[in-house]
């Protein structure tokens, strides 16, 4: 995020599509962004890498460095995901988003300024992308409508903010393509992601964590096979897990066995089948979990839609998730019907929005995905903040759904099964008698750069912002992370607002695959310091960053 030195080049992608108008490349490089001109996939970069490769491993990350991505949307949930994603270190990313960029767009897109109004917002942010990461390639795809040849050439495409509509018809043409899929989408002060990774999805490491190991007390020689763990030690199995073993005397037909199914019965005994052939077992051993690999079947949108499967986000709020699955139906129609969304806390509009999800309710009746009754105060709510950004919750979401990105690209980690919806209504102030404080007037958009935080939260409240004075301790990745919302919010920005930062570290190599303010020419200056230049570039309204 800081500025790029004059002696800098900028590696973009020379598309072997030069010929096509749809793809914008920079032409004066002959190597893209750190890949071989072959295409092969060069090695890892180990000093990037390096805290990665501890989640990962180098087999995932193998697999990320071969896979192409597609992201659609270009605001600043779609922009969350593509830097994620390009932070990961995927093969290459193409970004499609012609809309032009508008004043409202700065409240949480952190790589473009004033003089970037009205230009389309995926060629604003394209070089700064690249500049995340020097070996994956970024380019741009230029087509305001995309079909099944747009499609065949990516391994996942990720459509953020996209109408249920296009959800479904893009969900259509993945799925016809065996292509991954993957919405992310918000609404304020909601949001939603959805997963489809087609049928037969290999998962090779469910968990990620390190094959726990027991040692060996005896080894029954039966039909049944138990095994007994030595005094006072727990196995920590379950049905179903695979087991190797090694070191094992007397019994040597199982060292380095093929992985044997486990049935628990007890915390310290579990059985492994029929050992009656092999040699009386002796003494010791070592017995190994094996991850063996994991299929899983997912349900195209439009029918996962009708039958949805939530990820519980919140214990508090078991209830939501099938509500606030309605109401993104229900705001697609609403815009379809008028043109629009509800204006920010319009009682007029949200009224409107209501019967809208008691009418997608009723279209639902026989189906999983309709609910018994409609949380109507919920449902207003949804339709006062729905035109709004906060660019937490656009973090939040955007790392979530990049996440299942790279879950579908290394084949690590089990991934979203299908729906997860999030909210953050706490957020909002409320009046002694349970009433919501922001009024229709406060929140009329001002052609200010904070017009979608304003849109949730009022104008009173950005003043309210604009006032606070933050000392924040530390600029790594969380930090840079902080900094970037605080200067979208405003934090600070005003006369008597202030944010201080401290971190006595330097950059390193290895943090650039993280903390997204620092670049290549950072290493070895002090994190504090350039994460608080990088940060006024992104809103030069919030000044006072010492």
């Amino acid at each position: 995020m800081s500025p790029t030195p004059p002696s800098k080049r900028q590696k973009i992608l020379t598309s072997t599509e030069n010929n096509n108008n749809n793809f914008h490349s920079n032409t004066s490089n002959n190597l893209s962004n750190g890949m071989e001109a072959n295409g092969e996939v060069p090695d890892l970069d180990e000093s990037l890498y390096s805290r990665q490769l501890y989640v990962y491993g180098a087999e995932g990350m193998r697999r990320m460095a071969t896979t192409d991505i597609l992201v659609i949307g270009l605001e600043g949930l779609g922009l969350e995901v593509a830097k994620n994603i390009i932070l990961a270190g995927v093969k290459s990313v193409t970004l499609c988003d012609d809309t032009p960029l508008c004043i409202a767009d700065l409240t949480s897109h952190y790589f473009a300024d004033l003089n970037d109004i009205g230009h389309p917002r995926a060629e604003i942010c394209k070089n700064k992308l690249s500049e995340l990461n020097n070996h994956v390639s970024v380019r741009v795809l230029n087509k305001h409508k995309l079909g099944a040849e747009d499609f065949r050439k990516f391994s996942v495409v990720v459509l953020n903010q996209g109408s249920e509509d296009l959800c479904v018809e893009y969900g259509d043409i993945c799925r016809s393509l065996g292509v991954k899929f993957v919405v992310a989408s918000t609404c304020g002060l909601f949001g939603k992601v959805f997963c489809d990774f087609g049928t037969d999805f290999v998962v090779y490491d469910p968990t990620g964590e390190v094959p726990s190991s027991v040692m060996i007390q005896q080894i029954e020689k039966s039909k049944q096979g138990l095994v007994t763990c030595l005094e006072e030690t727990r196995h920590g199995f379950q049905d179903g897990d695979y087991v190797t073993f090694s070191e094992v005397k007397g019994m040597v037909e199982l060292n380095g066995c093929q992985p044997r199914r486990v049935t628990v019965v007890g915390p310290d005994v579990f059985s492994i089948g029929d050992t009656s052939n092999f040699s009386p077992y002796i003494s010791g051993g070592m017995c190994t979990l094996v991850k063996m690999p994991l299929k899983i079947n997912f349900l195209p949108y439009r029918t996962a839609y009708y039958s949805p499967v939530f990820m519980t986000t919140d214990f508090v709020k078991t209830e939501r998730p099938a509500q606030i699955h309605l109401f993104f139906k229900a705001l697609s129609d609403y815009k379809n019907s008028n043109g629009s969304l509800p204006k920010p806390w319009c009682r007029t509009d949200s009224r409107t929005f209501v019967d809208y999800v008691h009418k997608v309710n009723r279209q639902m009746e026989n189906t999983n995905a309709s609910v018994s009754s409609i949380d109507e105060k919920l449902a207003m709510l949804f339709g006062f903040v729905c035109s709004g950004q906060c660019s937490p919750v656009l973090s939040f979401i955007g790392s979530f759904a990049a996440q299942e990105v790279m879950k579908a690209c290394s084949g690590k980690f089990t991934p979203l099964q299908q729906w997860m919806y999030f909210d953050a209504t706490e957020c909002l102030s409320m009046s002694s008698d349970e009433d919501f404080v922001v009024s229709e007037n406060d929140a009329k958009p001002i052609g200010s750069r904070y017009d979608g935080q304003i849109a949730i939260f009022g104008r009173a409240f950005q003043e309210k912002l604009k006032g606070l004075k933050y000392f924040i301790v530390g600029s790594g990745a969380i930090g840079c992370e902080l900094l970037k919302n605080f200067s979208l919010m405003g934090v600070g920005a005003g006369p008597s607002g202030k944010i201080v930062v401290t971190d006595m570290d330097l950059i390193e190599r290895s943090n650039l695959n993280r903390q997204f303010l620092f670049r290549p020419w950072d290493i070895h200056k002090m994190k504090s310091v350039v994460a608080s230049a990088a940060a006024k570039l992104i809103n030069p309204e919030v000044g006072r960053i010492v």
